[in-house]
């Protein structure tokens, strides 16, 4: 095989092998008349290539296909004299070796020396160096006896070699000083660059702004180079603002970023939560064909998942296998924690398969991922299945795995599970002992159960350990009281929350209107006094929902004006509550002035559907009080439809969802397939439909015909739904019960059930404003709201 040097420009000699024998080498010269040739061995001379600005030398060596051969001089160049020679040959082509060779014996005192001139030789002695300075002492004195082998005037080129080399940023910077004070640099921003990569390497971004100070101090004008090294430099220090900064004031010193930068400033941009423009640039990333590395796909499947298009970070996810970007453990890590905010644990699952397929190793963000996930759908099974694959495979569990393991059970109602994880963290060193968050877990599970003594005794164990409870233990164990009806338990409760200095928030203030719910009509004042003690706008309106005389009216006013004042991610568990509240104490009006409150809000958001073939009801996210109210005002919308001629579709449906309450017994499913035996309603279970009760329009006219022929009958629950709450009627409405329909002590929900009559409003249309869509889901499951503020903590 011959070798021959590539260099960037014509150079005055070259070296290359003999086309007959790899083991020997010719060094040509354009004035040479004679050839020796003598056994070698290839060497090569990097150093007399010009060096590149910012790249340390090393040899380019290639293995050409077919050899090649010095042609014979001609018979006029051999006439001439050196000078004649090197004055009318025209410029040695770089690719093609000279026609004149001298061959050098390697056992010669020459090929010594050009021996040790070599770049490997050179590149590694230069390389010693930089490793000596970064074990040197970070002293002035301490660098310079290191650097002086390299004499008074050391080629620039061996300053950039060494400095490249270096990884050790604060020698590095003094290392830059003594070449400054040696050597007259030619383009000094070359120095600081090289300076600035180390700088990178150590992640030092405040002595890369100190730098960059010096330089600007300096009148030293950075290049393309210099802005590239700091943005990367930011990324790596996880400072996405400082990488958006340094990229917005390149135009100002007349640089221009190239693909890499431009793929840099997605993630950048993406991280620091402008996701207008790192969507943009990825656009353009896209249309350009720029190369895109994996972070940067991670984080455009971040950004799809943070602004909720879930279906788009799937889609980048297949954009990068076909552009052959293979997907690493960040990839998949990103979209496993995508689809579980997505609430897609079948899609988790498929991911997680192809992950392992792969032969790619899970790390602790991967089974976080999944365990959020199962956790958030309730998959009980895969979520514990999770916990065992990684004492299966050893993996260490840090107290924020742990955490989240029972947050998980605690979510599920896995309590033996639970107190078993509990007890293993208590088993493990220092890092992984139960914290504050451990035991709040633990005693929500106990909490959420119904388990009051062992609660009260892990709070002990609490108090003993040294922490404090939090909101979180607090609202866990007033829930827990709530539900054994210890109403005396939940007053000291909240008077423990004040002392200890804990401003209530309107998930605390949630959890007690939900205990209202469940409280006896004789005990129900004390939680009342609770509420106002905790927030005084809900405490008056709940006040008004329970007491006699409160025109409707106030009663929308106030319940608007609170909603105003409340975060959005409580507003729908407020009103489950407060509906619930009015139906347990037979205030069927204000229910429904509540409901069309919210729909109008956009609270509950598409309770009705209708397609050509089906006309629906969704109440999978009401309360029990919520969803019965939703009933009866649907089966009036029915009743009213065929009163103006409409027809109905083949098929007519209410989806409820599946499963019981994760902390109950009974389940809405349970409770309205009740209700709608009572009121003799033809709707019945779908066998291949979990959640969905359906009939079909010949038995929905039949039974609507019937129940309008009724003798007994009232419309004032009905009705009152379809009008503005300005123009509610005060009639009284039959007292009707309906027993065990709501929350523990069967309070009984009075409604209009012996007969659904047409409203006498002659609008075809539901005031209500409801919205007919063709189709409905909620990511929430049932049981997120089904009682109201059950999932407040």
């Amino acid at each position: 095989m011959a070798f021959h040097i590539s260099p960037a420009a014509p150079l005055p000699s070259h070296v290359h092998s003999s086309p007959s024998s790899p083991h020997f080498f010719q060094v040509s010269s354009p004035c040479s008349r004679r050839r020796s040739v003598f056994p070698c061995h290839p060497i090569s001379l990097p150093f007399l290539s010009p060096p590149h600005p910012h790249v340390p030398p090393k040899a380019s060596v290639q293995a050409p296909t077919t050899p090649q051969t010095s042609p014979l001089p001609s018979p006029d160049s051999s006439s001439l004299d050196d000078g004649d020679t090197r004055s009318r040959l025209p410029p040695p082509n770089p690719n093609l070796p000279f026609k004149n060779s001298i061959w050098i014996n390697p056992n010669s005192p020459r090929a010594s020396r050009l021996r040790q001139r070599s770049s490997d030789s050179r590149y590694a002695r230069l390389a010693r160096l930089a490793a000596s300075l970064d074990s040197s002492d970070p002293t002035e004195p301490a660098v310079s006896g290191v650097l002086a082998s390299l004499g008074d005037a050391p080629p620039e080129q061996d300053a950039v070699i060494i400095l490249n080399s270096m990884e050790n940023s604060q020698n590095a910077v003094l290392v830059l000083r003594w070449f400054q004070s040696r050597i007259k640099l030619e383009k000094e921003v070359i120095l600081y660059n090289v300076t600035l990569k180390v700088l990178r390497k150590c992640k030092d971004w405040n002595g890369l702004e100190a730098l960059w100070e010096e330089m600007l101090e300096k009148g030293i004008k950075p290049d393309n180079v210099t802005f590239s090294t700091a943005i990367s430099c930011a990324r790596l220090c996880n400072l996405p603002a400082k990488a958006v900064e340094w990229f917005e004031k390149m135009p100002e010193f007349g640089c221009h970023p190239d693909d890499i930068t431009y793929s840099a400033m997605i993630d950048a941009y993406g991280r620091s939560g402008n996701v207008e423009m790192a969507l943009g640039l990825y656009d353009r990333a896209r249309n350009e064909k720029w190369r895109l590395d994996p972070v940067t796909f991670a984080t455009v499947i971040r950004v799809y998942s943070v602004s909720g298009n879930f279906d788009g970070a799937l889609n980048v996810y297949e954009e990068m296998k076909a552009l052959g970007v293979k997907p690493n453990v960040v990839i998949y890590n990103t979209l496993l924690d995508t689809m579980g905010r997505a609430g897609r644990p079948w899609q988790v699952k498929t991911i997680y398969r192809e992950m392992s397929s792969r032969g790619l190793v899970p790390n602790r963000a991967t089974y976080s991922a999944l365990l959020r996930a199962y956790s958030k759908a309730r998959y009980a099974e895969d979520a514990l299945g999770v916990y065992k694959q990684m004492k299966e495979r050893g993996m260490e569990l840090n107290v924020i795995l742990y955490n989240m393991l029972l947050s998980m059970c605690a979510d599920i109602g896995s309590v033996d599970e639970a107190v078993e994880i509990f007890r293993k963290m208590k088993e493990m060193p220092d890092g992984c002992r139960p914290d504050i968050w451990s035991y709040s877990s633990l005693i929500t599970a106990y909490c959420c159960s119904g388990k009051v003594s062992e609660a009260e005794g892990l709070l002990d164990d609490m108090l003993e350990a040294g922490f404090q409870p939090n909101i979180f233990v607090l609202t866990s164990l007033i829930q827990c009281y709530g539900k054994a009806q210890m109403t005396d338990n939940v007053v000291k409760s909240l008077h423990k929350l004040l002392e200890l200095g804990i401003r209530p928030d309107d998930r605390f203030c949630g959890c007690l209107l939900n205990v209202a719910t469940q409280t006896p009509a004789e005990e129900l004042g004390k939680i009342i006094g609770c509420i106002e003690r905790a927030n005084h706008q809900l405490g008056s309106l709940v006040k008004m929902l329970v007491a006699e005389g409160t025109d409707n009216e106030t009663v929308r006013r106030e319940a608007e004006e609170l909603f105003k004042c409340i975060s959005s991610e409580v507003k729908k568990a407020y009103c489950n509550c407060l509906i619930d509240l009015c139906v347990n104490h037979d205030q069927l009006e204000r229910a429904c002035v509540l409901l069309d409150l919210a729909i109008r809000l956009e609270i509950y958001r598409d309770l009705q559907s209708r397609s050509p073939t089906q006309w629906s009801l969704h109440v999978r996210s009401l309360s029990l009080g919520a969803a019965l109210t939703a009933l009866h005002v649907w089966m009036n919308d029915l009743a009213t439809s065929l009163q103006n001629g409409e027809e109905l579709p083949p098929l007519l449906g209410i989806h409820t969802g599946h499963g019981k309450h994760k902390y109950s017994e009974k389940g809405l499913a349970s409770v309205l397939e009740s209700h709608l035996r009572e009121i003799n309603a033809p709707f019945h279970e779908a066998p291949d439909k979990v959640g969905w009760f359906l009939t079909t329009k010949v038995a929905a006219q039949s039974w609507l015909a019937s129940r309008s022929s009724s003798d007994a009958f009232s419309t004032s629950f009905c009705n009152l739904s379809y009008r503005k709450p300005d123009t509610i009627s005060s009639q009284s409405t039959p007292s009707l019960f309906f027993s065990d329909l709501m929350c523990p002590h069967s309070l009984a929900l009075t409604s209009c059930v012996s007969s659904v009559l047409p409203a006498t409003t002659s609008s075809s249309t539901c005031p209500l404003g409801f919205t007919f869509v063709s189709a409905f889901s909620f990511s929430l499951s049932l049981n997120d709201l089904l009682l109201g503020a059950d999932k407040f903590f």
